[in-house]
């Protein structure tokens, strides 16, 4: 029992050693980085000052921002992202004094798993005026009118193989037969390729160097959003050139939460963000998905003795985006405050809301209420906790940093960003990997 004090509050000096442990196994295994001469702490009495890490210079004009948005197989696994994004997206007109920004214009990259795949499809796709094709109000009241259902069919029936392939006819309305190049800001999207037995992560970075990377967005939300365990069958699709086939099926329980491999591909996309260097350089928003302690088959206090495989899946994806959540705040470490912000709720229960789906405004405000609630946020090494601020005043502060940092932007003369330029006609994978080295897009503050 002597123990128990030091277990509830560790000292500050036991925290800092801590953090300056898993930041040595942060840089040297999570993103990539070898450095033989890291070591524990420049001041260590080990350590010669020849051998001590030489502090680098920030980077200029700003940090590299990031969205995350989790997601299911089904539209409303993503409508909290998106009540989320339709907050964000009225305050930053508010604050910009801009009526027609987008979400888009204030985010570098985004990266969407399953339901949050599209949404971050329908925000950062580019339209025929050329902005992004929806506003987040716009998307929200889309997945609200599809709430519950998936985005690709399922095995009903004997012909149900026959038609495993084809997307679903509202990602095909939508979305027509644009590419990862159409998209205004890089997007990520997974999935797992039963071809290879591996997971593929869809990136426009890909896409923009060879034809054999471009995939359709309809199928990209497609494969994302293929459940097996719901009942979808793998989507059979291939690559803008017909180079490349994959037979998709969604993340679901390894990569629910793409926010690890959205920073990853940042801090190692040297092309694109020159000056990302660590996590004090981004500005991460992740976005949690709706699904609660209710899955698809029974409502609030019919839950079965033993659950179902899809139920099983969920919970399993839950779990596992908890722990990318928790090991992201433990990366970011002293910078977590100012530098990620994760939106979620407690106990969610979907499909109580998709059967709301007859009446929008009310769906709307059962949104904005638990928006409104105090989420429990992931502590550096010491579990979890409620959070003080409720997820709205979350949002309204990241809102508030993404105006200043946009504002920084517009007085650098150093770019942050540097976004690969997409080339028209196509033309093969090679010519374009070529000449895209040399010919850039510099992007300092959003197109209006």
């Amino acid at each position: 029992m002597a123990f128990a004090p030091a277990l509830v509050e560790p000292s500050v000096d036991v925290d800092k050693l801590s953090y300056e442990i898993f930041s040595i196994l942060e840089s040297k295994f999570l993103f990539g980085i070898d450095d033989p001469k890291l070591l524990l702490s420049s001041s260590s009495s080990s350590a010669s000052p020849a051998d001590a890490p030489v502090p680098r210079p920030a980077a200029p004009g700003g940090k590299v921002r990031i969205l995350s948005i989790d997601g299911g197989g089904r539209s409303s696994d993503a409508l909290l992202a998106a009540a989320s994004l339709a907050r964000l997206e009225s305050s930053l007109r508010s604050r910009s004094g801009d009526p027609s920004a987008r979400v888009a214009d204030f985010f570098d990259v985004a990266a969407g798993s399953g339901a949050g795949g599209v949404l971050a499809a329908l925000l950062f796709t580019r339209g025929p005026d050329g902005r992004p094709l929806l506003a987040a109000d716009e998307a929200l009241r889309f997945l609200l009118e599809r709430s519950g259902r998936s985005f690709v069919p399922v095995r009903r029936g004997p012909l149900g193989w026959l038609l495993h392939w084809r997307p679903g006819a509202a990602l095909r309305r939508v979305f027509g037969d644009a590419t990862l190049r159409d998209t205004v800001k890089p997007v990520l999207v997974p999935c797992y390729d039963l071809a290879t037995g591996a997971p593929f992560l869809f990136s426009r970075a890909d896409a923009v160097e060879a034809d054999g990377f471009d995939f359709r967005i309809r199928e990209v939300c497609a494969a994302t959003c293929a459940d097996p365990a719901a009942g979808a069958a793998p989507v059979e699709m291939r690559s803008a050139d017909g180079r490349t086939r994959i037979a998709a099926v969604g993340g679901g329980v390894a990569m629910g939460n793409p926010a690890a491999a959205a920073i990853t591909h940042v801090l190692n996309n040297k092309q694109e963000f020159p000056f990302a260097a660590g996590v004090e350089d981004l500005m991460v928003l992740s976005l949690g998905s709706t699904v609660g302690c209710v899955g698809p088959e029974g409502g609030a206090g019919r839950r079965r003795l033993v659950p179902s495989p899809s139920e099983l899946v969920r919970i399993a994806g839950e779990v596992v985006a908890d722990m990318v959540d928790q090991a992201i705040a433990m990366a970011f470490g002293h910078h977590r405050t100012n530098n990620y912000v994760r939106i979620q709720v407690n106990g969610y229960e979907s499909s109580n809301y998709a059967s709301k789906i007859n009446n929008v405004i009310k769906s709307l405000s059962s949104l904005e209420e638990k928006l409104s609630e105090r989420n429990i946020e992931s502590m550096l090494f010491r579990g979890k906790k409620f959070s003080e601020q409720t997820n709205i005043e979350k949002l309204e502060w990241f809102a508030g940093e993404l105006i200043k940092e946009e504002e920084k932007r517009k007085k650098s003369q150093i770019p942050i960003v540097v976004l690969k330029q997409v080339m028209t006609p196509r033309t093969s994978s090679t010519t374009t990997s070529t000449i895209i080295t040399t010919t850039t897009t510099i992007t300092t503050s959003p197109s209006r």
